[in-house]
This record gives structure tokens, sequence and C-alpha cells, in this order.
């Protein structure tokens, strides 16, 4: 007996891959001390694939029924990730902190989105570019700063 049906595997797959790729960005923020580091990133590239994939589905399960667009659930998303990504910035005096810790929250819950709608080539190429820019480009500034 077949107890997982292609839709169920789908559900399962998107989610199995925001948690790598939420991996991936979380994992260099806990490497460079980062406010949210690999759990926070996880969670929110998990929780903003399953809310895409629910967005999908209650599109799927009203569609001609209902006015419903699944495009606003996502932007609730973008909102909501505005707020956890200010809890991350702080500042004294001249220095802010945790600016570039709130943009990668905000790039982990577009990923998400991205692998909830299965846009997965573009989830993929928005993490290799963040962990690169996060992982290298700090590198290149401080080398800049000096010159």
């Amino acid at each position: 007996m077949n107890y997982m049906t292609h839709e169920t595997f789908v559900v399962w797959q998107r989610l199995l891959l925001a948690f790598v790729l939420g991996s991936a960005i979380g994992l260099e923020r806990e490497r460079k001390g980062g406010s949210a580091g690999l759990r926070t990133h996880i969670l929110v590239c998990v929780g903003s694939t399953l809310i895409m994939l629910v967005s999908i589905y209650i599109y799927d399960m009203y569609k001609g029924a209902a006015p419903v667009d699944p495009g606003r659930i996502a932007a609730g998303v973008v909102t909501g990730i505005g707020f956890l990504g200010a809890g991350t910035i702080m500042r004294g005096g001249k220095d802010i902190k945790g600016l570039t810790t709130a943009a990668s929250v905000w790039v982990s819950s577009a990923i998400g989105l991205a692998v909830g709608c299965g846009f997965l080539s573009a989830a993929f190429a928005t993490t290799m570019i963040t962990v690169i820019t996060l992982a290298l480009l700090k590198w290149l500034e401080h080398r800049l700063q000096r010159e």
C-alpha cells in the first residue's frame, strides 16, 4: 500500500529543502556570531515555506468559489519578518549592529517562500549568493577599508 501521496512527498521534500537551505545561511551566521544563528534561520526558512504551501493549498481549495490571492499571505510574511529582523538590530552610539543578520533573516524568509511555491532554482541560487555574500565579502570589505 502506498501511504505517501505525491502531494505529501512534495510537501515533505520542500520543507526538508527549506531546512537545508536555511541551515546553510544559519551556519554561516552562527560561525560569525550573529544575533540570529542556525536555529533562527532554519525556523524562518521552514516557516516561510509552510506559509507558502498553505497559501497555495488555500488557493487550490477555494479556486472559483471565493476570491483568494496566495500572494497576499506571502506579503504578510515579508512584513512579519521585518519586525523579527528589527529585533536583531542594536544601536550603540554611532555603531549599528545586526543589520546583516536582519538582512539574512529576511533573505531566509524569501528563500522559504520560493521553496514553498516550487521555485527551487531561485531558492538554490539565492542561498548560494547569500552564503557567498556573508562568508566572502566581509573579507573584501576589511581589505578595502585597510587601503
